[in-house]
């Protein structure tokens, strides 16, 4: 009998609370809110930096149930094929041509649709176009990033000092820096790799093709560089030039295709080849704006990482990584110190950890793009 009343009180509190009766259905679930992307590639192939600065994010946005993502084919958003109910929209950098841009921003419009721009390059000042126009980005696809830049509702960008140059052009501008994806970025055996020299160690520096200017900073610092316990320090390369090896000083590593998470799974897989890691940046106006990307991916490998004294590397240098002014000793004493350690800074590794990892890095991304 108590029992009984027990479970009339239950359901009669039930209905007050909810206003249903039994047998009545619920309220219907609310729907996810839709977030599209724009970016080169599909099926999982993309450039690095969409994998970087879109592609990981939504997939761990998907992946956390609190939306659901999909890539836009840009011409059938604009033609009206794909109705899909975007709560906004991510394009990055120039994937839009030129001619597309203000069909695809009306488009937008017209059904309510917010529109951000991703950008992670100083495209905006005369030195960095003219940079960039060298490293194969022609006058159209630089004019197709500036249109989508000064057309969308908010632009995306990885450093404060790349805000600063947005802000004028642009109606609004969050910072959400480089964080890495830790499904891809964790750990675990490693691989044995054949071709190790005997009698060396071994330092990396990858990028870019538009880091080919900063690797000959390090020219004079690898030259002749040995290890306090005698042995060479030999400077190896990955992506930053299409140049041969530099007359000796550094040798160039060729990395199984693949796309970024296979790339970088490849790097942890080989993370015991190395003894530290490198990213030296030129004093120009092209380099402030530059992220801490190279800092962070160095540390997540558990190599010590030594990196140019440039704003870019202004809070790496407050957590850990050893910062290096403009001065050949001092780079070679810095080099030659990380090698002899050989492991990344504890501080340096919690704060990539608990800060830089996608998951961890708080919320600001998804926050301007579907609150």
């Amino acid at each position: 009998m108590l029992r009984d009343l027990v479970r009339r009180a239950a359901s009669r509190l039930r209905r007050t609370l909810t206003g249903t009766r039994p047998g009545t259905p619920g309220p219907e679930p609310v729907p996810l809110p839709v977030l599209g992307y724009v970016v080169a590639g599909g099926g999982g192939a993309h450039p690095a930096s969409a994998h970087v600065r879109v592609v990981r994010r939504t997939e761990h946005l998907a992946r956390s149930g609190r939306a659901e993502v999909r890539q836009v084919d840009p011409v059938a958003f604009v033609d009206g094929a794909d109705e899909t109910p975007y709560r906004a929209l991510l394009v990055q950098r120039d994937i839009l041509p030129r001619d597309q841009v203000e069909p695809f921003l009306a488009a937008a419009a017209a059904r309510g649709i917010r529109v951000a721009a991703e950008v992670d390059d100083d495209f905006f000042t005369a030195s960095g176009r003219d940079r960039l126009a060298r490293a194969e980005y022609d006058p159209d696809r630089l004019a197709s990033i500036d249109a989508l830049v000064r057309g969308a509702d908010l632009v995306l960008v990885s450093t404060e000092e790349l805000a600063a140059l947005v802000r004028p052009v642009a109606r609004r501008v969050v910072v959400v820096r480089n964080a890495l994806d830790p499904t891809i970025w964790t750990p675990g055996d490693t691989a044995v790799d054949e071709d190790l020299a005997v009698g060396e160690h071994r330092v990396l520096y990858m990028g870019t093709l538009t880091h080919g200017a900063d690797l000959e900073l390090l020219r004079d610092v690898f030259t002749d560089l040995t290890a306090s316990d005698g042995l060479p320090v030999r400077l190896e390369v990955i992506g930053v030039t299409d140049d041969a090896d530099g007359t000796g000083w550094y040798r160039r590593v060729e990395v199984p295709d693949g796309h970024y998470p296979a790339f970088a799974r490849w790097l942890v897989d080989h993370r015991e080849r190395w003894r530290a890691g490198v990213a030296p940046l030129r004093d120009e106006e092209f380099n402030r704006a530059k992220s801490d990307l190279k800092a962070i991916e160095y540390t997540a490998l558990g190599l010590p990482a030594v990196v140019s004294d440039r704003p870019s590397y202004r809070d790496a240098r407050d957590h850990g990584v050893v910062a290096v002014p403009d001065d050949v000793d001092a780079w070679r004493h810095a080099v030659r110190a990380a090698v002899d350690t050989g492991d990344a800074d504890p501080v340096a590794a919690r704060w990539v950890r608990d800060e830089r990892t996608i998951g961890d890095d708080g919320d600001a991304w998804r926050s301007a793009l579907l609150d």
